[in-house]
């Protein structure tokens, strides 16, 4: 299933999930770069968890206005 077909929340989903994941490499990471790697992974995925929460937000107010 590529990414058209899914939902804004299993997006959503999937980016928390990944920014989890980094978080925690990050914190098992054993050197100072490795570590720095998987913040910036896990600061991507908050990022774009974030603008997934915001495009939900203009998703249910658009479907509030139809009805």
């Amino acid at each position: 299933m590529d990414d058209e077909d899914r939902s804004t929340e299993e997006l959503r989903d999937a980016q928390l999930e990944r920014e989890s994941a980094e978080e925690q490499q990050a914190r098992h990471a054993s050197d100072e770069p490795e570590a720095a790697q998987h913040e910036r992974r896990a600061q991507k995925a908050r990022y774009l968890r974030q603008k997934l929460d915001e495009r939900a937000e203009s998703e249910r107010e658009v479907d509030s206005e139809r009805e």
